[in-house]
């Protein structure tokens, strides 16, 4: 339950400090006890948005009821909730509410309203979850490797963005031959860098390998670990996000074990990732 206590700390910090101007991820997350990477990952599967999408809903939201309450200008609320222009605030505010900050004070519409959120462990597990322990040695990848920035969540929109290259410019092909190793299928490895760069995390698409490395690829040594590894059954994404929500909400809090300091594994098996047969893999690091 440890983990459930961290991040509604965080989400009291960023409430406490949602006016700050030097309010960021990188703070919230220490506020949690962790790295950025997992902070975010946590907060995006749990929540369905991103931290950062958050922080800006919660000050819009107050920005709103600003407008509607007190006889503040459209200047001072732009410049007190982090804006530098009135520009730049009322195009902020439209994209959230549809309207101007204008049309707002005069009740001219509905408001959005991104509400505080609070951690809750719901009593679930009616649907039971296939999953094994599993001790295995270290093994290596080899693939593509590319560094995203946790600073602006780069990496929430520049993963996908990867794996559209991959599988449109003829990687994964290559990837499937050259997957030898012990796991059977395309890796997406997510290494958290806390350690040397708090502030990025490296991603990986590959394939476990044994024997030479091609040139055309980088390798990373995966460190040997337990896992727990988790079945995923349906049509990407949706079937492989769904099993992340349950890992954090259903099974860390009951398991009795933690998230360990290794790389976690998104395993895709060859088939049409489409299909609602489709199987695939989460493979965690515990503890």
């Amino acid at each position: 339950m440890s983990w459930i206590v961290s991040l509604q700390k965080a989400i009291d910090f960023i409430e406490e400090h949602l006016l700050e101007e030097d309010l960021s991820i990188g703070k919230a997350a220490e506020a949690a006890n962790s790295s950025v990477f997992h902070f975010q990952r946590t907060f995006a599967i749990l929540t369905d948005m991103r931290a950062g999408e958050y922080i800006r809903g919660r000050r819009l939201t107050l920005a709103a009821q600003d407008l509607v309450c007190t006889d503040l200008k459209v200047i001072d609320l732009a410049y007190k909730y982090g804006y530098d222009t009135p520009e730049a605030f009322t195009k902020a505010f439209r994209r959230q509410h549809g309207m101007s900050p204008t049309e707002a004070r005069n009740f001219s519409g509905k408001l959005k309203s991104y509400n505080r959120l609070v951690i809750q462990v719901s009593l679930k597990g009616a649907e039971p979850m296939q999953y094994a322990i599993v001790e295995k040695e270290a093994f290596h990848v080899a693939g593509i490797r590319k560094e995203f920035s946790l600073i602006n969540e780069e990496n929430l929109a520049g993963i996908p963005n990867m794996w559209g290259e991959v599988n449109s410019n003829g990687i994964s092909y290559k990837l499937f031959k050259l997957n030898n190793g012990d796991i059977k299928g395309i890796l997406g490895v997510c290494v958290d860098n806390r350690s040397q760069k708090p502030d990025s995390m490296d991603y990986w698409i590959g394939a476990s390998f044994k024997g030479d490395k091609p040139e055309s690829f980088e390798s990373m040594e995966v460190p040997a670990s337990k896992w727990a590894v988790f079945e995923v059954h349906g049509a990407m994404p949706h079937a492989m996000q769904n099993i992340w929500k349950k890992i954090f909400s259903e099974w860390f809090p009951s398991s009795g074990y933690e998230h360990a300091a290794a790389p976690e594994l998104e395993v895709y098996t060859a088939g049409d990732a489409s299909n609602s047969d489709y199987y695939s893999e989460i493979w965690i690091p515990v503890k």
